[in-house]
C-alpha cells in the first residue's frame, strides 16, 4: 500500500497523487500545470492504460485538466467525483480541449512566417475530452462508496467551489486498514452561494494543500459589495470600463451575486443602470450548472433567495456573450461597463482581447478577483508591469490595476490550520502539497513546531509506504531545464498506444490458444501495414 507524490509538490498547480492499494492503481486528481513551474514532475509509475480509478476533488483545470490526456493514452477506468464536479467537468474539459487546439493552430500560423518547421499539436483533442467525460461517475456528498474489494471512499464538501470535496479513502490489505484523506482545495469561509468547509473526524494520513499557508485574509469579513461599488463609480465617473479577469467557474458566479446586490440597492450613484457583460460561453454554461445543483450545494442565504423565487445570479442590464461577434462588439460600445471574461489568470481566452482594448486607457480599471500564479500575465500586471505583450503586440499598461483583497476561494493560513486541527486525533502524518516552494516549507514547519503535527512536504517522486509508516524513497527537487522539442505530441501518443498494446497483451496471458493466435494475427497485420 503505497502513496507516490507526482504533481503540485512544492508547486501550486498540476495536482496529482498516485495510490497503490488492494492491487488497484488510483490517481487522486490529474491536473494541468499553469504559469511557471519550478520543478520537474515524476512520470506516472504505471502506464496510463493500467490506471483503474481517478478520484477527482473538484473541477478546476489544475486538478482535472489532464484527464483527457489520460484517455488519449489508454485510460479506460472510472473517474469518480461529486455530481456538481462531474457536471462542471463535462463543459470545462471540452473548453480546455478547444483552447489547446486553438493555441496549436495559432502557433502553426505564426510558424509559417518563420523558419520553424516542427508542427505544434494540441496535447489532446476534443475527442479525447469527450472520451474522458464518458468516464465520469457522479457521486453524492457524505455517502460511503465501495470502490472495489478492500477500498471505500467518501466525498465531503470542502467549500472551495461548487461540488468541491475532500476525499476520504479507506484501504484494507491483509487485515490492515489505513485511512487517507485528500483535502483537495480547502475553501474560504463566508463565500457567497456555496457552503463553508466541512471538517473530517479522523484520518491516519492526510494529504493537504497549502496555497495560502503563509498569509492571512483580512481579519473582518470584507465588504466586497461596498468596495466593488466604489471601484465601479470611480471608473465610470472617468468614462472607463471595469474589466474583470475571472475564472469562468466559481468566481464569475460570485461576481454576479455581488453585482446583483449593487444593482438592487442602487449603490453606484449616477450610473445605476450600468451594463454588465459576461463574455465567456463556459461561464454561461457553468452558471446554468450552478442552478442545477443549487439544492445540494448552495448555502442557506442563497437557498432562501431561490425559495423566494429570486435568481441570485441575474439582474437587469446583464448580457451574456456567446459568439465571437458578440464578444467583439463589446469593445465598440462606448457606455462605461463591466466586462467579466475568462481566463482568470489572463493566460488564454477572450480576456486577452479585452485587455488589448482597455489596458492602454488610463480611464479604465483592470480588477483582479482571484489568485494569480507565478509566471502568468495576471501576476505580471498585479506586480506592476509597465507593458505587456498581447498577440505579438506590445501594450502600455496605463489602466488602473486593482484587486479585491481577501477575495479568494482558498482558505488562508488560519483556515488551513482550523481544518487540519479539526481531526479528533492527530493523524500519523500530514503531507503538505499544492503550495509554492517556500510556502510548503513554512507551513510544514508551522504544523510541526506550533501544533505538534508530524508534517512533511514531499517533492515529486517521493514514495511512502502506508503500512510500514516509512518513506521508501525521498525524492530530491529537480529544477526544470529548458528542453528542445524532440518528439511531437502526436508521436508521443503513438508511443503510449504501443505501451497500452503491450499491457493488453500481458493481460490476455492464459486465454485460449485460439484467441491468442487471432490476437497475434491482428497485431502482425497492423505491423505489416505500417512496416514499409
Amino acid at each position: 500500500m503505497k502513496l507516490i507524490f507526482i504533481g503540485a509538490a512544492h508547486e501550486v498547480t498540476g495536482s496529482c497523487h498516485y495510490l497503490n492499494a488492494c492491487g488497484k492503481h488510483i490517481l487522486v486528481d490529474y491536473g494541468m500545470e499553469q504559469g511557471i513551474n519550478v520543478f520537474e514532475n515524476s512520470e506516472l509509475p504505471v502506464q496510463e492504460s493500467l490506471i483503474d480509478y481517478v478520484l477527482l476533488t473538484h473541477a478546476h483545470v489544475d486538478h482535472s485538466g489532464l484527464i483527457p490526456l489520460l484517455s488519449a493514452r489508454g485510460f479506460r477506468g472510472k473517474v469518480l467525483a461529486t455530481k456538481a464536479t462531474a457536471d462542471l467537468c463535462s463543459i470545462m474539459l471540452r473548453d480546455c480541449a478547444h483552447i489547446q487546439m486553438q493555441e496549436a493552430e495559432w502557433k502553426n500560423r505564426k510558424a509559417k512566417r518563420s523558419a520553424e518547421i516542427t508542427p505544434h499539436e494540441a496535447i489532446y483533442t476534443m475527442e479525447d475530452a469527450d472520451a474522458a467525460i464518458r468516464r465520469l461517475f457522479p457521486c453524492e456528498y457524505g455517502k460511503e462508496i465501495e470502490l472495489c474489494e478492500g477500498i471505500k471512499i467518501r466525498f465531503t464538501d470542502v467549500g472551495h467551489l461548487l461540488g468541491s470535496s475532500s476525499i476520504e479513502v479507506w484501504a484494507t490489505e491483509e487485515g490492515v486498514t489505513r485511512k487517507i484523506v485528500f483535502s483537495g482545495d480547502i475553501g474560504n469561509k463566508n463565500q457567497p452561494l456555496i457552503k463553508d468547509p466541512t471538517l473530517t473526524e479522523s484520518a491516519d494520513y492526510v494529504v493537504m494543500e497549502s496555497t495560502y499557508g503563509d498569509r492571512y485574509h483580512p481579519g473582518d469579513h470584507p465588504d466586497y459589495v461596498g468596495k466593488l461599488a466604489k471601484i465601479l463609480k470611480e471608473t465610470f465617473d472617468r468614462g472607463g470600463n471595469v474589466v474583470i479577469p475571472s475564472f469562468a467557474v466559481g468566481r464569475t458566479q460570485e461576481m454576479l451575486y455581488f453585482l446583483r446586490k449593487i444593482k438592487v440597492e442602487r449603490l453606484v450613484k449616477g450610473h445605476e443602470d450600468f451594463p454588465v457583460y459576461v463574455d465567456s460561453p463556459l461561464a454561461v454554461d457553468a452558471t446554468n450548472i450552478f442552478h442545477q445543483n443549487e439544492m445540494s450545494c448552495f448555502d442557506d442565504e442563497a437557498l432562501a433567495m431561490v425559495r423566494a423565487g429570486i435568481n441570485p445570479l441575474a439582474f437587469p442590464g446583464l448580457s451574456l456573450s456567446i459568439t465571437s461577434e458578440e464578444s467583439k462588439a463589446i469593445n465598440f460600445e462606448n457606455t462605461p461597463k463591466v466586462i467579466i471574461s475568462a481566463s482568470g489568470m489572463c493566460e488564454a481566452g477572450r480576456i486577452r482581447h479585452h485587455l488589448k482594448h482597455n489596458l492602454w486607457r488610463p480611464e479604465c480599471t483592470i480588477l483582479f478577483v482571484g489568485y494569480q500564479a507565478v509566471g502568468t500575465l495576471g501576476r505580471a500586471l498585479i506586480e506592476g508591469a509597465a507593458e505587456v505583450k498581447l498577440f505579438g503586440e506590445t501594450i502600455d499598461v496605463r489602466a488602473s490595476i486593482k484587486g479585491l483583497a481577501g477575495m479568494s476561494g482558498h482558505a488562508d493560513k488560519n483556515g488551513l490550520i482550523e481544518w487540519v486541527t479539526g481531526f479528533q486525533e492527530k493523524p500519523r502524518r500530514v503531507f503538505v502539497v499544492h503550495g509554492e516552494d517556500t510556502v510548503c516549507k513554512v507551513f510544514t514547519e508551522c504544523l510541526r513546531i506550533e501544533h505538534g503535527i508530524k508534517a512533511y512536504a514531499p517533492y515529486s517522486g517521493t514514495v511512502f509506504n502506508l503500512i510500514s509508516d516509512k518513506l521508501e524513497y525521498e525524492a530530491e527537487p529537480i529544477p526544470i531545464k529548458k528542453r528542445a522539442r524532440t518528439v511531437s505530441d502526436v508521436f508521443a501518443r503513438l508511443l503510449a498506444a504501443g505501451q497500452r498494446l503491450l499491457a493488453v497483451i500481458h493481460k490476455n496471458e492464459g486465454r485460449a490458444n485460439k484467441d491468442l493466435a487471432k490476437f497475434a494475427d491482428q497485431v502482425n497485420s497492423l505491423c505489416d501495414k505500417w512496416d514499409d
